[in-house]
């Protein structure tokens, strides 16, 4: 254990160091597009300054409600809208903060067996309470030394408050091939636009219409080896086991299950992985899109998921 936590904060400090030797990413356009977008309800997932797929897919969300102009690039239709209120604040690390911190089991019976599956370090919380990619987070705070944090620190982040949303979804729609979740209103206005992980099998995908069936914060995850078969340890294990929640939990910290057997939308431990073709058959969110859904939907909301 001590030799992979060395390892660890090497790896923190190598970065680190890196980080303070590039430019200040605070003026980068694409960031402030960024996290104008995630305030919309647009999100490009876990922000960090880059033109990717994604960010450019909640570009032309945002567009496309707004009756703009649909480009894959920044121009002054936009940019002019960015500046209506700060793009970044600062985040005091808290007593509270460090003392939830838990060093995450690397087996799944290691996992079932710990109180709660929280946060590792400060830098893994704050990034996720920004919503940000934690190299963003090291990059605007090139001064910081993340192996050894106290209460008191002042960080530089995003300033993402939750979008004001303009009502309650109808129905949502997850279009696969884009891997792509969005929630529409009874007018069929665009509320919210997210990144979306599917299922690495086709045959996995479920299609046509499902319906919200369920919903929980803070879920508990139970193990099923028979849905890990490639697993060494679920073919060893062969009994199920339960998981207590928190934000590393394997469905994060949001459940929203559909109306067929083993399948639902739920949040994730590893927000910079949404949007890829990697899961078992759910739909995966980052925690904090998996938190807004929620609030937007309900028991028998319908679900179109479409190719």
């Amino acid at each position: 254990m001590g030799v992979r936590w060395t390892i660890a904060a090497l790896l923190v400090s190598a970065t680190c160091a890196l980080a303070s030797s590039l430019p200040d990413p605070s003026q980068d356009k694409t960031l402030i597009a960024q996290i104008f977008l995630a305030r919309q309800g647009f999100s490009p997932g876990a922000i960090d300054g880059l033109m990717g797929p994604r960010t450019r897919a909640a570009l032309r969300a945002y567009q496309q409600r707004e009756n703009l102009r649909a480009i894959d690039e920044l121009d002054s239709s936009l940019s002019d809208r960015f500046n209506a209120v700060p793009m970044f604040t600062n985040y005091i690390v808290t007593g509270e903060d460090i003392a939830r911190l838990l060093p995450l089991g690397q087996t799944w019976l290691a996992k079932s067996q710990q109180a709660r599956l929280d946060y590792e370090s400060v830098l893994e919380l704050v990034g996720e309470k920004s919503w940000s990619n934690t190299n963003l987070i090291m990059r605007l705070n090139p001064g910081v030394d993340w192996t050894n944090l106290v209460a008191g620190t002042e960080l530089k982040v995003p300033n993402v408050p939750p979008p004001q949303i303009r009502g309650k979804a109808a129905f949502v729609k997850i279009f696969l091939d884009d891997r792509v979740l969005q929630a529409f209103d009874a007018e069929t206005n665009l509320l919210v636009h997210f990144p979306c992980s599917v299922a690495a099998s086709m045959n996995k995908r479920p299609d046509g219409v499902l319906h919200v069936e369920t919903m929980a914060s803070n879920p508990n995850y139970t193990f099923n080896p028979e849905v890990f078969p490639e697993s060494a340890e679920a073919k060893q294990l062969g009994r199920r086991l339960l998981l207590p929640p928190g934000p590393n939990n394997p469905v994060g910290t949001v459940w929203i299950g559909l109306d067929r057997p083993g399948y639902g939308i739920h949040g994730t431990p590893k927000p910079e992985a949404v949007g890829r073709a990697e899961t078992h058959g759910c739909f995966r969110l980052a925690n904090w899109n998996a938190e807004l859904l929620v609030k937007l939907i309900e028991i028998g909301t319908p679900v179109y998921v479409e190719p």
